[in-house]
């Protein structure tokens, strides 16, 4: 089988939608892995792109910016777990210090 010579356009457009869906999952090993392959992809492209690959450059710009946007999100939504668990670090040294203190041995025995 013969390749055309948009098929290497055509796989990095594809391997950006894998990233998107790596980053939708919040599965940041498997995007660190799919990082290598991005790499591997571009580095096999030649230096100008022919002009029927536009579209597909174009349309692997508009899934990198999403996933861009998923980081973003998966960003924010770890910053206020640690916020939270933060708070509630900080919630019970509050109350553990407010516990008065028993001995430890018994005096009644």
């Amino acid at each position: 089988m013969t390749e055309t010579p948009l098929r290497a356009y055509e796989a990095l457009h594809e391997h950006a939608e894998r990233e998107l869906e790596a980053a939708g999952d919040g599965d940041i090993g498997r995007l660190i892995a799919l990082r290598r392959r991005w790499q591997e992809l571009v580095s096999e492209l030649p230096a100008q792109p022919p002009a029927a690959a536009s579209a597909l450059l174009a349309g692997a710009q508009l899934v990198h910016e999403r996933t861009r946007v998923e980081l973003m999100r998966l960003r924010e939504a770890l910053m206020a777990d640690i916020t939270t668990t933060e708070r509630a670090r900080r919630t019970a040294a509050g109350y553990a210090g407010q516990l008065r203190r028993r001995p430890r041995l018994d005096r009644c025995a």
